[in-house]
């Protein structure tokens, strides 16, 4: 780590040189000439200015992408992102994580730097020795099999892994299943644990929560890795049925770890702390063992370089040549409150001292780990549901709250579009989702998990007195 920290800027000259300028393919070679940048020129102005102030005058001229042309809905695709050196040692999955479903490059040099960061984060928060359970959805999803390759790296077993997803029967998904069960074969051999995934749908959580209080009683309470919202509902079940799973420690991610799900937790006696990553990218901040806020974390500076520009909005950079996309000032689609700190924390000792709060998004759902980017967003109120149930766009709106800890998405239709049947309004929106495979696997998801309904109210206003398409109740 101190390595990598040190070699920052020459990481990012290095890449910029190997992967942009060398690679006549590349969308941001016609940026950086436009803006009359060689790779001399910014190589003086990071000399000069710093790496975060020679990537703050490049955005400022220009050299920088969209979230929605990073995802390939601009006039290039999302391969032209694809980073050119990287090995490929095997493929998985965004959907689980950005509701796309795009094929992404899995380099095992990023998965051995990302153990590193899982290393550093056992020893953090002590948590060597303790069972250790997975809820997340199998590969073609990458997090739940990245997540288990990080601690069997790190020498620990993972005790169990629940699946939350029932996928198709399909060739491709039969090939993911054998490529899941070899790697977890090889995992048994060298560090013991799981034999295979369990299926365990979003409303089975109580299963979780029974596991969880058999550890407890044995005297080792667990630590259980899931999506926040999934984390949330075995809290819900342990205090429904009365289980004592205090002690157990939750790592969250896939959505914000927000006030009201930390008070959740904390009615179990539990503790839990989150990590925040993208698909293409990986790791971008690991959680912080002396927070400040339930969500406070470190950002990785070693791997990547951030700059904030308008509300708090972050812009993300890779540095190294392991990340399966190559982003120079990329808009994240989420802002952030960033500050920098000294905690004393084991990521704190290593300089690593930028930490991240309090992040959410602007233009994309965050409903039990999935996402729904912007550009789909209009497309689904402004054509498709008026189209089928008449009435304007202003008529129709997606609402993002939290409904006792538990992100919900609410699909609202104003009054005067008259009587409509809400089944037939879901219907029509998981049909729209599931006719695209970037959606389709987050369409079945929010489908298990009932996380849309609908409500018949006036769209929400701003305080400009603009209806937004999607209104999202921020909790600050």
């Amino acid at each position: 780590m101190r390595g990598w920290l040190a070699s920052r800027e020459s990481s990012f000259l290095a890449l910029l040189e190997r992967a942009v300028y060398a690679h006549p393919g590349s969308p941001y070679l016609p940026l950086l000439r436009a803006a009359g940048m060689e790779l001399g020129d910014v190589r003086r102005l990071a000399a000069e200015r710093g790496l975060e102030g020679a990537l703050e005058e490049l955005r400022n001229n220009g050299v920088c992408a969209t979230l929605d042309e990073f995802k390939g809905r601009g006039a290039v695709g999302d391969g032209a992102f694809d980073n050119p050196l990287i090995a490929g040692h095997y493929w998985a999955a965004s959907g689980g994580s950005r509701g796309t479903s795009r094929r992404v490059a899995v380099d095992l040099t990023r998965l051995e730097q990302e153990a590193a960061y899982q290393a550093l984060f056992r020893e953090g928060f002590a948590l060597a020795g303790r069972p250790f359970g997975i809820w997340r959805v199998i590969p073609p999803a990458r997090a739940g099999l990245n997540n288990y390759v990080y601690q069997a790296k790190c020498g620990a077993p993972v005790d169990r892994w629940f699946n939350p997803y029932r996928a198709p029967r399909d060739l491709p998904n039969l090939r993911f299943a054998i490529f899941t069960a070899y790697t977890l074969r090889v995992g048994r051999r060298r560090v013991g644990g799981t034999r295979r995934p369990e299926l365990c749908p979003p409303d089975d959580a109580g299963r979780i929560a029974r596991w969880l209080a058999d550890c407890r009683r044995q005297g080792c309470p667990a630590v259980l890795d899931a999506q926040a919202g999934l984390g949330i509902r075995v809290c819900l079940a342990a205090l429904d049925e009365g289980l004592d799973i205090s002690g157990t420690f939750f790592r969250f991610g896939g959505e914000p770890y927000t006030e009201a799900k930390a008070e959740v937790v904390a009615a179990t006696g539990s503790t839990a702390a989150c990590h925040y990553s993208m698909s293409e990218i990986g790791r971008v901040a690991c959680a912080c063992s002396r927070p400040q806020a339930p969500d406070d974390m470190h950002f990785m500076s070693d791997k990547l370089a951030t700059i904030q520009r308008e509300h708090g909005g972050l812009w993300h950079t890779t540095l190294g040549s392991a990340t399966p996309k190559i982003m120079i000032n990329v808009e994240s689609g989420d802002y952030a409150v960033m500050s920098e700190r000294e905690c004393g924390c084991t990521l704190g000792e290593l300089a690593l001292s930028r930490h991240l709060r309090h992040v959410r998004s602007y233009e994309k759902l965050t409903t039990e780990g999935n996402h729904f980017l912007g550009s789909d967003l209009h497309t689904l109120l402004e054509e498709v549901l008026p189209r089928r149930f008449g009435g304007a766009p202003t008529d129709y709106q997606l609402v993002e709250e939290e409904v006792d800890g538990l992100s919900k998405v609410s699909v609202v239709v104003g009054p005067r579009i008259g009587q409509v049947a809400h089944e037939e309004v879901l219907s029509t929106v998981f049909g729209f989702l599931r006719e695209q495979p970037r959606n389709r696997l987050m369409a079945d998801f929010w489908a298990q998990g009932e996380a849309l309904r609908v409500v018949r109210c006036e769209p929400e206003l701003t305080a400009a007195g603009k209806i937004v398409p999607l209104h999202i109740h921020r909790t600050e």
